[in-house]
């Protein structure tokens, strides 16, 4: 079992091309198309083995993938094959993992600001547990239960004041954030549930501190809070909490300088974290679960791109522009992301060269990479970026009408088509001219 996280996918090969879950790169890039997703399946298999192997030792423990971070129908099979219930923040995930065939009382829906239409859908399909947000949500939620003769399992999603060292825009369990009941709320909203929501049934309580988190003792701290929290409900309203959701947010090494902690630290600092508070509080072994979503598909995936046009200012830069940019890949411009790339056909080119890799968007924001040494690089060759697999195709756009790439899943030198790249005409599939426009 891996000690350290990894920055490409178990499976790379440094052949004559990059080659990833035996195939071979460059033919991928010709019989697909690029800009292309890749995604390596033995890869994603192995770090959830990691994670359930790493919480060996604590057996109350249930692994939620983070949905947000890439949901479509064949990734959430697999992670349903390998245990994983699942974190959905929406219907569309609802409705994905409904059509994968996932079980769904082993799906949780998590959110800020859930619709009518949402809440029933996922009463209608059986969702397992809502993480309710706030008060608004709270008896909306009853509201609809109550109209549909159902009781809703909830957890209270919390903030439980503590801030990670990350980015401001992925921050989440700070005390001012757009998410969960302060602590200062809880008393207000259990006494609700006991008293007036009557088709709520408490089960426990969830918190969420964080995305590309790189402490360890972020969670050590956070499930300090949350038992603490428990405790102080079992005293004061006479319920012992029977879950408690710490969330996901583990960092991944995008680049060789990134050191992030390993699934075996994190499972450490929480099993550690959980046995001192329990002791120190006095109270029940809950369930836990933990919702990792970037750590797991994050460096199983990569995008592939043909180099098109480069432009040289003598003692200033050198830009080599892609078939693809910001969006496919909004990360760089949205938290000043940082990414691994390297030729995929010149894997044995020794002489190298300072560039920056320019997007071919209308944007001047549009860098992937800024200032990377990469063999002297010439139109049609193919550039392989790593760590791609989370946040990108999730987050991806068809900014300036430019249709969205595919997706294609590796395993034993097979390959599959699992998101059909995006055509002129699915730009405009859902566009209609007025017929009062059309007599003009």
């Amino acid at each position: 079992m891996s000690t350290n996280q990894y920055l490409r996918p178990v499976t790379t090969e440094k052949r004559e091309h990059i080659y990833i879950g035996g195939c071979d790169t460059i033919d991928l890039a010709k019989k697909y198309g690029t800009p292309l997703y890749v995604l390596d399946e033995a890869t994603i298999r192995q770090i959830c083995r990691e994670y359930k192997e790493a919480f060996r030792n604590y057996k109350n423990i249930r692994m939620m993938y983070a949905c947000k971070s890439l949901c479509n129908l064949a990734v959430l099979k697999i992670l349903d094959e390998e245990g994983f219930g699942f974190d959905t923040v929406s219907s569309g995930e609802i409705f994905t993992a409904s059509k994968a065939g996932v079980k769904m009382s082993k799906v949780l829906f998590n959110g800020n600001n859930k619709s009518l239409e949402e809440i029933e859908l996922a009463l209608e399909l059986g969702v397992g547990r809502f993480s309710v947000d706030n008060f608004y949500e709270a008896e909306l939620l009853n509201r609809i239960s109550e109209s549909k003769g159902k009781t809703a399992n909830i957890l209270l999603r919390i903030t439980p004041g503590i801030e990670c060292h990350t980015h401001d825009y992925i921050q989440t369990g700070q005390i001012d954030s757009k998410f969960g009941f302060d602590l200062s709320q809880v008393d207000e909203i259990i006494n609700l549930i006991k008293n007036k929501y009557n088709n709520l049934n408490l089960k426990g309580i969830h918190a969420h501190i964080g995305s590309q988190i790189f402490e360890a003792r972020s969670y050590y701290d956070e499930v300090e809070i949350l038992i603490k929290e428990a405790a102080r409900i079992k005293e004061v309203h006479s319920i012992e909490l029977e879950e408690v959701n710490i969330g996901g947010g583990l960092g991944v090494k995008y680049t060789e300088n990134d050191c992030p902690p390993s699934v075996e630290e994190l499972a450490a600092a929480v099993t550690e974290a959980m046995q001192a508070a329990l002791e120190k509080y006095n109270i029940s072994e809950p369930v836990i679960y933990i919702e990792p979503g970037r750590s797991i598909i994050s460096t199983a995936g990569v995008t592939l791109y043909t180099v098109g046009s480069v432009k040289n200012i003598p003692n200033v830069r050198k830009y080599v522009a892609l078939d693809g940019g910001m969006a496919d890949n909004p990360r760089p411009s949205t938290y000043q992301a940082k990414y691994t790339a390297e030729v995929a056909n010149k894997v044995n080119n020794c002489e190298t060269e300072l560039v920056t890799l320019a997007g071919r968007y209308c944007e001047s924001g549009d860098i992937l990479i800024e200032n990377i040494e990469l063999p002297y690089l010439e139109t049609g060759d193919i550039i392989c970026v790593y760590n791609t697999g989370a946040y990108n195709y999730s987050m991806a756009s068809n900014y300036n009408r430019v249709p969205k790439p595919g997706m294609v899943l590796v395993n034993n030198s097979q390959s599959d088509m699992i998101v059909s790249r995006e055509s002129l005409e699915d730009l405009i599939a859902r566009e209609n001219i007025p017929d009062r426009l059309r007599q003009q």
